[in-house]
């Protein structure tokens, strides 16, 4: 076991963790942070994406010790069900979340998308999700929700 120290969410956190122990696995088995998701853990899916530093990172199959003296933001620190943020409640409104699997890693993508550029355009919309899988079939209003919040300047 390793011990590391990681910045999730604002709180931080001294976790023993195996030296290959994926940060989303850390994130989900050791913090309780389960809208941080496993899919292909291959890096394929992108139902694993968390924050850090700001961009959008697949969480799934780097080494949580990897992310050691990083600000690392989950779903869980965008809003709460109480509470949503923006682009949740984009999300929500648009009823972009029909399984739900997906949606936490889309969220934190247009979350860094957003607040990278609060006006992208469809190109770079779709370039930024281009990761991600949507197999049930809400991703045609995942995109309304975030050319909606694209046209608001929503960041």
């Amino acid at each position: 076991m390793k011990s590391v120290i990681l910045d999730v969410n604002d709180a931080t956190y001294s976790l023993d963790v195996h030296p290959d122990e994926p940060l989303a696995l850390a994130l989900r088995n050791r913090l309780g942070l389960t809208g941080v998701r496993m899919g292909c853990s291959l890096e394929q899916c992108g139902a694993c994406a968390v924050l850090v530093d700001g961009e959008s990172t697949l969480a799934c199959v780097r080494p949580a010790a990897d992310f050691e003296g990083r600000r690392i933001e989950t779903v869980e620190g965008l809003g709460t069900p109480e509470s949503p943020g923006a682009v949740q409640q984009a999300l929500l409104d648009a009823g972009a979340a029909q399984c739900g699997f997906c949606t936490s890693g889309l969220a934190v993508a247009i979350t860094a998308l957003l607040r990278g550029d609060p006006h992208p355009d469809e190109e770079v919309i779709r370039a930024a999700l281009a990761p991600h899988l949507c197999r049930c079939g809400a991703h045609p209003r995942v995109l309304r929700a975030v050319r909606r919040l694209a046209s608001e300047g929503v960041s």
